[in-house]
């Protein structure tokens, strides 16, 4: 006889009440980019107070078209009975008529936007329409100096900006200031990592020394991390040059402890030739490439064995909205070097003349610190100062400045980390953990997900309709 299963059903309490609706415009979280990861650590951090729906963005998704429910995945594999969660995944960004069907079927309460507002150019051409209806929030992921003036109409479309960094709450609120908005909000929630994905291990467990065996990393003492996309701005080739620079000052018996991790495409349209690179420039010193497309990429359960096995992370980027890779590096207790630029200050934990760690208010007057203002830091970091600070721009972005450093000051900062030694290092990096973790940084996505909350409550709260305007005729 053929035993039939029958699904287990969900209690539905008459007496709950009902959870507002949230349309999240932004990548596909279930993709591995940064937005698509932090996407769905704010989606799930907050699941359990409201039901979520999501435009599901990729360049070329496979899935274009459908309609994913996730609500049965949140059960089955959360334990989360009453979450709602729905996916319209779109090729490219989607469209007017896309989003007016979309709300039509799910009736949301409020769109939350979450990336580069130049790929929703049409969502900021509709805010007048969509906001006699729903308020609009935008997570504000990337700004910098000078104040982008040509994004202003972006803030002013919005009803609530979320601002990642410290340095563009202090752009919104300058470029706003003018603008009298009485449920206009205003608010800093600097990206979140789960204790979940990113973790401290156990360096004596067999399964990492199993990792660190089939990437040839047991064999290095001082393992220096970039994890980063191979693009113009992340200065990858820098890096390269800062790590030559360190190795020419030690000697061949010190050289052999040392070893340069790269986890990106070795070779992207966008970015360096890496290979290229080390083969011409690093041909005495060691070079690990753990990214292979062909495999596919790593696990996240990879990953975060990766970031607990080297003792250094390091990002030159001369633009940083965030810098994620840092965070989750100083999540594990792994010290890290840093550009001073834009979101990556947030990391550092720069303190003022009272010796208090400086909050985005602060940076309302400061602006940005990349001209070091304020050198105290944390002692989880080695911050490396930018040497040229020069204006460029493209036609999206008409200004900028381009934070850019000398490698050799990076070189310097691998070295002085090298001659800290390993007892050191652990510590520096214990300290650099608790600070993201704790209640002065905010970076959990405990934190996160709890301002996200925050915000969105206080929308409800202040949110007015836009008016509507009648021809009359005289």
């Amino acid at each position: 006889m053929t035993k039939i299963k029958i699904p287990r059903l969900k209690k539905v309490n008459p007496n709950k009440v009902k959870k507002k609706k949230i349309l999240l415009l932004s990548d596909d979280l279930r993709m591995h980019s940064g937005i698509a990861t932090q996407s769905k650590e704010f989606v799930l951090g907050t699941i359990h107070k409201y039901d979520w729906v999501q435009i599901g963005a990729a360049i070329n998704h496979p899935e274009a078209g459908k309609i994913v429910d996730m609500s049965d995945s949140l059960f089955h594999e959360l334990g989360i009975e009453d979450g709602y969660l729905k996916i319209y995944p779109t090729a490219g960004y989607g469209n007017p008529h896309m989003l007016r069907d979309i709300i039509k079927l799910e009736n949301p309460d409020a769109i939350v936007h979450f990336t580069d507002p130049r790929q929703w150019i049409w969502l900021y051409q509709m805010e007048h329409e969509l906001r006699q209806h729903i308020p609009i929030l935008y997570y504000n992921i990337w700004d910098d100096i000078p104040d982008p003036k040509y994004n202003t109409n972006y803030y002013r479309s919005s009803t609530t900006l979320l601002s990642i960094s410290k340095q563009t709450y202090g752009i919104n609120k300058r470029l706003l200031k003018d603008y009298d908005y009485d449920d206009w909000q205003l608010q800093y929630v600097p990206h979140g990592i789960s204790d979940k994905r990113i973790f401290k291990v156990d360096k004596n467990n067999s399964d990492f020394k199993e990792f660190e065996k089939t990437y040839g990393l047991d064999k290095y003492k001082f393992k220096i991390l970039y994890l980063n996309r191979n693009i113009r701005r992340k200065n990858p080739g820098d890096v390269a040059m800062a790590y030559k620079h360190m190795m020419d000052k030690l000697t061949p018996e010190q050289r052999k402890d040392c070893v340069f991790v790269f986890h990106s495409e070795p070779s992207d349209e966008n970015g360096t030739d890496m290979r290229a690179v080390c083969e011409t420039l690093l041909t005495d010193y060691p070079v690990i490439f753990t990214y292979d497309k062909g495999n596919g990429p790593m696990t996240d359960i990879a990953i975060n064995q990766l970031y607990n096995s080297v003792d250094v992370y390091i990002n030159l980027a001369s633009n940083e909205g965030f810098g994620l890779g840092s965070l989750e590096a100083l999540t594990v207790g792994t010290p890290i070097i840093v550009n001073v630029t834009g979101g990556l200050q947030d990391q550092c934990g720069f303190k003022n003349e009272k010796g208090e760690y400086l909050i985005a208010e602060d940076y309302v007057e400061l602006k940005s610190n990349h001209r070091g203002t304020y050198k105290e830091h944390g002692e989880w970091v080695k911050p490396v100062f930018p040497s040229n600070i020069s204006l460029c721009g493209s036609p999206l972005t008409p200004y900028i400045f381009d934070d850019r450093c000398r490698y050799e000051d990076a070189g310097d900062a691998l070295l002085e980390w090298y001659n800290e030694g390993l007892e050191k290092r652990e510590e520096y990096g214990e300290l650099g953990r608790q600070f993201v973790l704790g209640d002065d940084a905010k970076m959990t996505t405990k934190h996160m997900s709890d301002a996200f909350i925050e915000g969105i409550e206080n929308t409800f709260k202040n949110w007015k309709p836009r008016e509507t305007y009648t021809l009359e005729v005289v």
